[in-house]
């Protein structure tokens, strides 16, 4: 009887890119708490930031002024998008050299699969030889996860970074998502953590003892995708070239918001993120959309279709105040919140710059 084939997965994600590749351009920079995006007058949203920023507590979508209370030596940096996409393009082109089976997260992140490629030479020195040709062609470093589907490679390449690279065996595989933290599994946020810890879920091996049913009657949906996770399964095949519909962010708050000005806050931190993936992409939309989940889990949509592209984030921002007032979320609380952009075109340079402009 033929034995099924096992995938062979790599997930490359670069360290700290967009800092990453500002302080190699600038070597002053090196070892200093950086912040691409911004502004050191306060105003602003970082976009990303280095390691040693991350020390403090900085992270990608927090406000200047925040990050300025976290760390006030950090130094803030415009971003050079062109200059990342061309290191993207170098980084694809060495993917590219060792399959054609790319699935682009972003311009730094990135699964492949090496399935035929390893046939000639494993998956593991595959994964070796793409940061080895990644950092030889750049100067930066990127960390690697191997395994035999997408789930399992995405968590080992978190396992060494910087620079690491982290296998996942078949054989191991299911005893490695027995002992991670609930945290560590992929569409598990703080909320839905929080959540599952008063359910006595703290580790891979707690959500394994649930059925089936349970976690679905539970959890909705996605509890069909945390019952295969917890067994270390992952049908899911890398799919090269994905054709957006849209782009948007959303996020799940540990307490209810009931302030509009609270409100209107976050949808910014989400229109901010949504206008980084944008550029990223190389795109811009027509159409905005606010989401809003009340706190007796009603879901409430708002959508504003211009007669042009999206010219920049302001254009975007100036939109959110009108739609969120549509919702009606002025009068109930508020446990989520999501900002998305659709009616996706390709975008010039000029309006890809403009989507992180700051107030």
């Amino acid at each position: 009887m033929k034995r099924p084939l096992v995938r062979k997965i790599v997930h490359v994600d670069m360290d700290a890119f967009y800092a990453s590749v500002e302080q190699r351009d600038r070597p002053e920079l090196a070892g200093k708490p950086l912040a691409v995006g911004g502004s050191p007058d306060a105003r602003g949203v970082v976009a990303a930031c280095s390691y040693e920023a991350r020390k403090y507590g900085i992270h990608s979508a927090m406000s200047s002024a925040q990050a300025l209370k976290r760390c006030p030596d950090v130094i803030f940096v415009r971003p050079r998008f062109a200059a990342y996409r061309e290191v993207s393009r170098q980084i694809h082109e060495v993917f590219r050299s060792h399959t054609d089976q790319i699935e682009p997260l972003s311009l730094d992140e990135a699964y492949l699969d090496v399935t035929e490629a390893s046939a000639t030479s494993s998956a593991t020195r595959i994964a070796r030889a793409i940061k080895d040709e990644v950092r030889r062609n750049t100067g930066l470093t990127g960390s690697a996860g191997v395994s035999y589907n997408k789930f399992l490679a995405k968590i080992a390449s978190d396992v060494d970074k910087p620079n690491g690279l982290y296998v996942i065996t078949p054989r191991w595989g299911a005893r490695f998502v027995e002992t991670l933290p609930i945290r560590k599994f992929h569409g598990v946020g703080r909320v839905t953590e929080r959540r599952m810890k008063a359910l006595g879920i703290e580790t891979g091996t707690d959500l394994k003892r649930w059925p089936l049913d349970k976690l679905v009657e539970t959890f909705g949906k996605i509890g069909a995708y945390y019952y295969d996770a917890a067994r270390g399964v992952d049908n899911r095949p890398v799919k090269p070239d994905r054709a957006r519909k849209s782009v948007g962010s959303e996020t799940t708050f540990v307490e209810d918001l009931r302030s509009p000005g609270d409100m209107l806050a976050r949808l910014r931190e989400r229109a901010s993120r949504v206008s980084q993936i944008l550029v990223e992409k190389e795109l811009t939309g027509r159409t905005v959309t606010v989401k809003v989940k009340f706190s007796d889990f009603s879901l409430v949509t708002r959508s504003h279709t211009l007669d042009h592209a999206l010219s920049g984030r302001n254009e975007m921002l100036s939109l959110l105040p009108g739609l969120l007032e549509k919702t009606g979320a002025s009068r109930r609380p508020v446990r989520l919140l999501g900002v998305s952009v659709s009616n996706l075109c390709s975008s010039g340079v000029g309006r890809q710059l403009g989507l992180l402009q700051t107030d």
